[in-house]
């Protein structure tokens, strides 16, 4: 029987005391996302981000996220930072409230499907025609330290690509075409995308993806 799993208990203890390390590539979020639209944060943690947009620019920037430790964290490191606990979906905000969206090493968060459309879905409804979401996610890799865990873990979770973290954490990592076809499924036409690597939360390093896509 597939295991559904439930990751949120993490989030509000041990992965509420992470550092997060997955970078924003400024040069690809200046080419699409227009510094004087409204943009939301979703899956902000402690508004690491979130606080950096405002640096360089971007005057009217929201940070969303489920866990009431990250958000609480976020309030001591960054004040001012408009940082919002809420804990599903639908989020407090009217239909295309948002130029852009950003979703950074969020999905890699939620190993569920059902939860995963959820999330794309309700930036289909709150980004604008014409605006974007900026995705920034780990795809599946191919190094052995990964794909041992891969294996181990397809079983308990009926998904290869689910596992666990010695920590308590349940991660995902998805194809890139399982990616791209959120979002082509919630609205998002892909206009951009970039490979790179990145540091992890745990010291290690993986190949991450980034997409841009534009809301049709």
């Amino acid at each position: 029987m597939e295991m559904r799993p439930h990751p949120q208990g993490f989030w509000e203890t041990t992965g509420a005391t992470k550092t997060f390390t997955h970078p924003l590539d400024a040069e690809l979020l200046a080419a699409y996302v227009p510094r004087d639209v409204p943009v939301l944060d979703y899956g902000c943690g402690y508004g690491r981000l979130t606080a950096e947009l405002g640096a360089v620019g971007y005057g009217d920037v929201r940070g969303v996220d489920v866990s009431r430790a990250l958000v609480e964290r976020g309030g001591r490191e960054h004040p001012g930072v408009r940082l919002v606990h809420w804990p599903g979906v639908p989020l407090p905000f009217e239909d295309g409230s948002f130029g852009a969206a950003l979703l950074f090493a969020v999905l890699t968060c939620v190993p569920d499907a059902a939860a995963q459309r959820e999330i794309v879905g309700e930036l289909g409804r709150l980004v604008r025609p014409g605006g974007v979401v900026y995705v920034s996610d780990v795809p599946l890799q191919s190094d052995r330290r990964n794909l041992t865990r891969y294996e181990e873990y397809a079983a308990r979770y009926g998904t290869y690509g689910v596992f666990e973290t010695p920590d308590g954490g349940v991660f995902r990592h998805s194809t890139p075409d399982h990616l791209r076809g959120l979002l082509e499924t919630y609205g998002f036409s892909v206009e951009a995308e970039r490979s790179n690597t990145v540091p992890t939360m745990d010291g290690h390093t993986v190949e991450r993806l980034q997409l841009v896509g534009r809301r049709r």
